[in-house]
């Protein structure tokens, strides 16, 4: 298996002052279903870990709801390093960014890749998404060669601002469940035995 961490990049020198760590994916290496989120944010950048704040609850939630558990899926980011801010991560970054992403996907092989909002969407459809209308639409996209399934989704934090995204995104967490043929039908049961 291919290591999917990058321990050290200077790449981005505005990512490089900002960052207090290189935030990693977490989650099996050979995980069916793949998040990409955006970037890491400052609860990220301070853990060491994707999704942890408040999007991280929700995203949690949504799984448990799509009978999954977070130790089940795999989740990552664009961009590794937290942008100045919280600011979108620019092109050139997520270009700097892209080839770690791509060899976590590789490595990875998910059955579904799933986007967690705007930039992680246009990113890999390399294309201009209006990711609300877009949501739940399930496209082949090449990545690195290879064809993947790509599943659009709104980024969690979408839900705690406009709470009409909150069906929206459970609905393609379910989805993506399916998908990937992990839903609650089928051993549902057993992954609740960690509660």
């Amino acid at each position: 298996m291919e290591d999917c961490r990058v321990t050290e990049c200077t790449r981005c020198p505005a990512l490089v002052d900002s960052r207090s760590r290189i935030v990693n994916g977490t989650g099996p290496t050979d995980a069916d279903l793949l998040f990409v989120g955006e970037g890491p944010g400052a609860n990220e950048d301070e853990q060491g870990e994707p999704f942890v704040g408040r999007s991280g609850s929700v995203l949690d939630d949504a799984l448990r709801t799509a009978g999954l558990d977070r130790i089940d899926v795999r989740i990552t980011n664009c961009v590794r390093c937290r942008p100045p801010e919280n600011r979108d991560p620019t092109t050139e970054e997520l270009e700097n960014c892209r080839g770690y992403l791509e060899r976590e996907i590789a490595a990875v092989d998910p059955e579904v890749v799933v986007t967690l909002g705007k930039v992680p969407s246009e990113h890999l459809l390399e294309r201009s998404v209006a990711v609300t209308k877009e949501a739940g639409s399930l496209e082949e996209v090449r990545i690195d060669g290879t064809p993947r399934r790509v599943l659009l989704c709104v980024h969690p934090a979408a839900t705690l601002y406009d709470r009409s995204q909150e069906e929206t995104f459970e609905d393609a967490i379910r989805q993506a469940a399916e998908l990937a043929g992990i839903s609650e039908s089928e051993g549902g049961q057993s992954r609740l035995d960690g509660f």
